[in-house]
């Protein structure tokens, strides 16, 4: 007891000092409460009694005014590193992958990723560069778990939806949809992401460069200095800023390549009660929004680039397996240098129009659709071809990242039948689109373009609860069909079967019954 004691006064007389406790505190108990009441930094005063005590604290919670992005500082060349130096990380890289690429195909196949998991393989790298590659393993590995999940519910999905469309009117054009399974991941680019345990970046004080990088090897208790020399654009850049304690590095054609980044508050800018805006995407036009305007297309010069394309990509894939046939072990790629600039062009075309949607609705929640382009699939191999040029993925990206970075509020929604509803009368179906480029719904006969009907479905779904409650398609169609049906009986629409005897007028004996 008088233990007890003694350690309660040095407790009182610390706290007291650090928090301005008051000496009506009678026991430990007490005085722990005050303690933690003090450290939530509450504005109200606090009544220390039996009756409070048990009272629990209401907060308000606060309007979130700003968000954090990450910018990154890219194509930072390690030039003025010695051969020795690169030669040492090389080595390092070599082992460093072999480990990694371990690790991925153990995340795929075997157990579920998890940065934190024992170290299972053998290898020369220390324990600090064994739990980094055991991370970037992981963040790759369930990337690929969680696309592949995606794609396989929506396959699921679409054949209970052909089964059952067999099972009402058997369509013999309609093909059953088939599940090809997924590769594991193959790393093919050297890239190392690593943290502040085995690269650490230093501010240069006393020589010509920027920064220094001191890098783990092999050669334990021996680590790499290389110096970093920036570009006068990375240095405006990276004025001011306070670097992230994350860095990559890449080695691309012999060269070895570092990225930066570091953390910025941008504030949010678009008000709670401005209006909603719907984007849909497509491939025709990548952007389509509820107010009607396009914007972007692969349409054009691109097309046309991605058919010349494809066909060399198909000529190299006969050439390939002819001398497959033939017993050559050295076979050429399918990949060529026209594809990736095309990819890279589309891509752009792709951020131009972002710019200029956001740039034409700067006061507006963009309401966009969760899409996932790893299930879309279609019956001919060119059009699966032009889908892939077409970079769909990389939309719904670049709107989170431009959105975030302008400090405008951007809101995900439920995709399923966004182009197969109609946006009058609610009624999901296949036949509602006769047509690519158009939409006529075969209830209401409301009739529109295509994108703009989807545009207007998605803004109208920000804010629906119960649509986002759906956890599937069969879900969200019973909900719209329901939706449909409340609309019928509020514009009294009755449909009416017409009468058994109406097809019989041509025979008057047999539809009256009168000789």
């Amino acid at each position: 007891m008088k233990r007890q004691s003694k350690v309660f006064r040095k407790a009182f007389i610390f706290y007291h000092r650090l928090y301005q406790m008051p000496s009506s505190l009678a026991s430990i108990e007490q005085m722990c409460y005050y303690t933690a009441r003090q450290g939530e930094s509450c504005a109200r005063p606090i009544k220390i009694g039996s009756s409070d005590m048990s009272q629990k604290l209401t907060r308000k919670r606060k309007r979130k005014t700003q968000r954090t992005i990450t910018r990154a500082v890219t194509h930072i060349r390690l030039i003025e590193a010695n051969p020795g130096k690169l030669e040492a990380l090389d080595e390092l890289m070599s082992a460093y992958l072999a480990l990694c690429q371990q690790y991925i195909t153990y995340f795929c196949t075997e157990i579920n990723p998890d940065k934190y998991t024992t170290p299972l393989f053998e290898t020369e790298l220390s324990d600090r560069w064994h739990r980094v590659t055991i991370q970037q393993a992981a963040g790759i590995a369930q990337s690929w778990r969680t696309k592949r999940h995606a794609a396989y519910e929506a396959y699921l999905e679409d054949l209970a939806d052909w089964q059952r469309a067999q099972g009402e009117e058997p369509d013999s054009k309609r093909v059953e949809p088939t599940w090809n399974e997924w590769s594991i991941p193959e790393l093919r680019v050297p890239c190392i992401q690593a943290n502040v345990n085995v690269v650490v970046v230093a501010h240069s004080t006393d020589s010509m460069f920027d920064y220094w990088l001191r890098i783990s090897t092999l050669d334990k208790g021996n680590p790499l200095r290389v110096p970093v020399k920036l570009a006068s654009y990375h240095r405006k850049a990276l004025e001011g800023k306070a670097l992230n304690t994350s860095t990559l590095l890449v080695r691309r054609k012999g060269f070895w390549w570092l990225t930066l980044s570091f953390d910025e508050d941008v504030p949010l800018r678009t008000d709670p009660a401005a209006p909603s805006v719907g984007v849909d995407i497509g491939m025709a036009n990548f952007l389509t929004t509820s107010t009607g305007e396009h914007y972007g297309s692969v349409h054009g010069k691109l097309r046309q680039r991605q058919k010349r394309d494809r066909k060399k990509r198909r000529r190299k894939a006969k050439l390939r397996a002819y001398l497959k046939k033939k017993g050559c072990t050295k076979l050429p790629s399918t990949s060529s240098a026209s594809g990736q600039r095309l990819s890279r062009h589309v891509k752009q075309s792709i951020n131009r129009a972002v710019n200029q949607m956001l740039a034409a609705h700067p006061q507006a929640h963009i309401i966009y659709e969760d899409l996932s382009v790893a299930s879309m699939r279609f019956k001919a191999r060119s059009m699966n071809a032009y889908l892939s040029a077409s970079q769909l993925g990389h939309i719904p990206k670049q709107l989170v990242w431009v959105t975030a970075k302008r400090g405008m509020a951007a809101h995900s929604v439920q995709a399923a039948y966004s182009s197969q509803e109609c946006s009058h009368c609610h009624y999901p179906d296949r036949a509602n689109r006769p047509n690519q480029g158009s939409f006529r719904c075969i209830v209401c006969h409301h009739s529109e373009h295509a994108d703009h009907n989807a545009a207007v479905n998605l803004a109208s779904r920000f804010g629906d609860k119960e649509l986002a409650a759906c956890k599937n398609k069969q879900e969200v169609k019973a909900l719209l069909l329901s939706r449909h049906e409340n609309w019928k009986q509020q514009h009294r629409i009755v449909v009416v079967d017409p009468p058994a005897q109406l097809g019989l007028w041509g025979d008057l004996e047999a539809s009256t019954g009168l000789g």
